[in-house]
């Protein structure tokens, strides 16, 4: 199997055989995405139409589209350039007018020859009483009535294209769609009452109402569950392909782990317990390890990957962690050192800061098997860097890194077991179609001595009594974070808000406030934050560069200027910097009133939960899955038939099938795997192929 299979020829074709499409009407079709028969198929109707046949304009309550039969009267052409063209028509009931702007007399005479009977279908509006349609989107003959739909599917536009145009190519490609053999488990299409694959497609743009549009709909729903089967079947087999190459199995002996947890002031929760053995387990195996670790903030995520990280070290190999900025690479640095120190390892940092002799000197202790853990930024990724016997590599904040980078880490040791952390509380679904290659370990409990945060809401207005709360705190000792708000604009509009800001508070509050932001050297950067971290600086005011991972337990006042202007996901991460202590902590969201409806759900959830898999289902809910890990960067698929936020059930079963069904034929050669194959060519998972091809 070289290529595409035959049966789907033609689907990719080229769009122009297609009835009313020729090359410039292709070219347009681009703005839809669509340069296939293939791509014009999984463009469904949003919404629809009624055409059904009423007795009289009367009984719909305008503005509504309706569709009645007429005797058509006077024509009334316009008496001054500009002005509308009319036609007297009379329906059972009712007389009315149609309205026409910019149209030759001539062929209004054509279409609608006085004395004659019409079928009219547009949208009847009504002015001083006088009710009138504008523009009919039909006018037909008596013996034309058949061709109209009862119900008219209305179809997504994009500049140039129409909806007559989207539905004579339509109809062409229908024609077209191949009848495939099922690759979906027969019990389960029974179970769900689904079509075959090329009745589901008819369904779909056939319509017979508005329920038929819903997600829940069958036709529907089985086209949406064939995606994102397609998507799990190429996650699946990536899993399986990574399985298949030999790992090294990594049993320790637990005297380091037992080393560390012995030095530490609390037990491990339960859930960290759970995740060490999961991690422990899948180490020592024969095959490479690939897991996901998602926790929210404070869950102790830190505490497991060091673990697992010793698990290596205890069976004679290195471990590696990496961090999306140098910040954090710095901030894992102080919170492994102690724990490393209690267990007698070496633990060293490497950045791109490093160079010459010290970064050499550090190259040649790695090489040589005498630095035991290696924490840094994607320089650990460069070429020379070598270690001798690198067994475990731990990514941090993985949605800042796409599956490419996952990949070539893993290729730095022979064998190199995958652990991700993710302190960004990903709803199941999405877990799903962004990491469905993975297994999942979650820390759903917070470590004991962790005080919950109080949130509140301010408005701008009472900014005064806000300062003067933090000049009391501050002269009790605390410490706070002040985050401004990003300006979209520009990165200079939002320095500016924050360097007023900076000028204000420091007005008030002396020479206790620091400031950090984007536009910084790195150097800068992290002085003010040591500042900030020996508490020199009492408040730090910030632009969003503190959002991930800065661990300050004395800072204990979060105030976020301006909060409507952040996502759900944003605000939680922020309010995650304070509480890390064992003092009461408290977040203030500073808003702009008015507050639009959505902003005030957004806070008031805030205000309400600490729960970030409460938070983050809410934020997909309210924004949308590519918005919620930023699909550009995030590596999520964009899917067309499939509603990731509403479907997020059907992702489960397809990711359950599509193990299940590689478990049982693992190189699809079965009729119903043969099937699979052509589902894969047909949802573009090229990839997949490849990877069966090499496994």
């Amino acid at each position: 199997m070289t290529g595409r299979t035959e049966i789907l020829f033609p689907l990719f074709g080229a769009l122009e055989g297609l009835d009313g499409i020729g090359p410039k009407t292709a070219k347009l079709f681009k703005g839809l995405g669509v340069e296939t028969p293939r791509d014009l198929l999984f463009v469904l109707p949003h919404s629809g139409i009624d055409r059904r046949l009423r007795a009289s304009v009367r009984d719909v309550v305008p503005p509504e589209v309706a569709t009645v039969e007429v005797e058509v009267g006077n024509h009334l052409p316009p008496r001054q350039k500009g002005r509308p063209y009319r036609v007297l028509v009379r329906d059972a009931q009712q007389e009315f007018q149609l309205v026409f702007f910019h149209a030759r007399g001539d062929y209004l005479q054509k279409l609608l020859p006085s004395g004659q009977r019409r079928l009219v279908s547009g949208r009847v509006e009504t002015f001083d009483g006088v009710y009138q349609m504008a523009h009919p989107d039909h006018v037909l003959r008596a013996d034309e009535a058949a061709t109209l739909p009862l119900w008219e599917p209305v179809y997504p536009l994009t500049a140039g294209v129409t909806q007559r145009m989207v539905q004579r190519a339509m109809a062409d490609a229908l024609a077209r769609a191949p009848a495939l053999a099922e690759w979906i488990d027969p019990a389960q299409k029974a179970r769900m009452g689904w079509p075959d694959w090329a009745d589901a497609l008819r369904a779909a743009h056939a319509p017979a109402s508005g329920a038929d549009l819903a997600p829940s709909a069958a036709p529907r729903q089985r086209l949406a569950y064939d995606e994102l089967f397609a998507h799990q079947l190429t996650l699946a087999i990536a899993r399986a392909t990574a399985r298949k190459q030999a790992g090294v199995a990594t049993r320790g002996d637990g005297r380091l782990v037992r080393k560390v947890l012995d030095s530490l002031p609390y037990a491990p929760t339960g859930a960290q317990k759970r995740s060490i053995d999961e991690i422990a387990a899948d180490m020592g195996s024969e095959a490479r390890m690939n897991r996901l670790l998602q926790g929210d903030v404070g869950a102790g995520k830190t505490l497991v990957a060091m673990a697992a990280l010793l698990i290596a070290v205890e069976a004679g190999g290195q471990g590696a962690l990496m961090a999306p900025t140098e910040i954090l690479a710095r901030q894992h640095l102080e919170a492994l050192a102690p724990l490393a120190a209690s267990a007698g390892v070496r633990v060293e940092l490497l950045t791109g800061r490093d160079k010459g002799r010290e970064r050499a000197r550090k190259l040649a202790d790695l090489a040589g098997g005498m630095i035991d853990i290696l924490i840094g930024t994607h320089a650990l990724f460069q070429r020379d860097v070598a270690f001798r016997d690198l067994r475990l590599a731990v990514i941090d904040e993985q949605h800042r890194f796409g599956v490419a980078q996952r990949m070539a880490l893993g290729e730095k040791g022979a064998a190199v077991d995958v652990l991700v952390m993710t302190a960004t509380p990903i709803p199941r679904s999405l877990a799903l179609a962004q990491y469905g290659d993975m297994d999942l370990s979650l820390l759903d409990e917070k470590p004991p001595g962790r005080q919950p945060v109080v949130t509140s809401l301010a408005s701008t207005e009472r900014l005064d009594e806000v300062v003067e709360h933090l000049r009391r705190a501050v002269s009790e000792g605390r410490q706070a974070y002040w985050v401004c708000p990003l300006v979209e604009e520009s990165e200079t509009v939002s320095l500016t808000a924050a360097q007023a800001r900076f000028d204000y508070l420091r007005a008030r509050l002396g020479e206790a406030v620091g400031l950090v932001h984007g536009q910084l050297l790195p150097a800068d950067k992290d002085a003010a934050m040591a500042r900030f971290v020996a508490g020199e600086t009492r408040v730090l005011v910030a632009t969003t560069v503190i959002e991930v991972g800065v661990n300050v337990p004395n800072a204990t006042i979060m105030v976020i200027e301006r909060a409507e202007s952040f996502g759900l996901a944003q605000l939680h991460q922020l309010r995650g910097r304070v509480g890390r202590g064992s003092g009461a902590s408290t977040c203030l969201l500073l808003y702009d009133p008015p507050l639009g409806e959505t902003a005030a759900r957004r806070l008031k959830l805030m205000r309400d939960t600490e729960d970030g898999f409460r938070i983050s289902d809410e934020d997909l809910a309210i924004r949308g899955a590519g918005d919620v890990i930023g699909t550009a960067q995030s590596g999520l698929p964009r899917f067309r038939l499939a509603d990731v936020e509403r479907q997020t059930s059907l992702m489960q079963i397809a990711q359950s099938d599509a193990r299940k069904l590689l478990h049982d034929d693992p190189s699809l050669q079965s009729p119903r795997g043969q099937a699979a194959r052509v589902l894969l060519w047909l949802m573009e998972q090229d990839k997949a192929i490849r990877l069966m091809r090499i496994g």
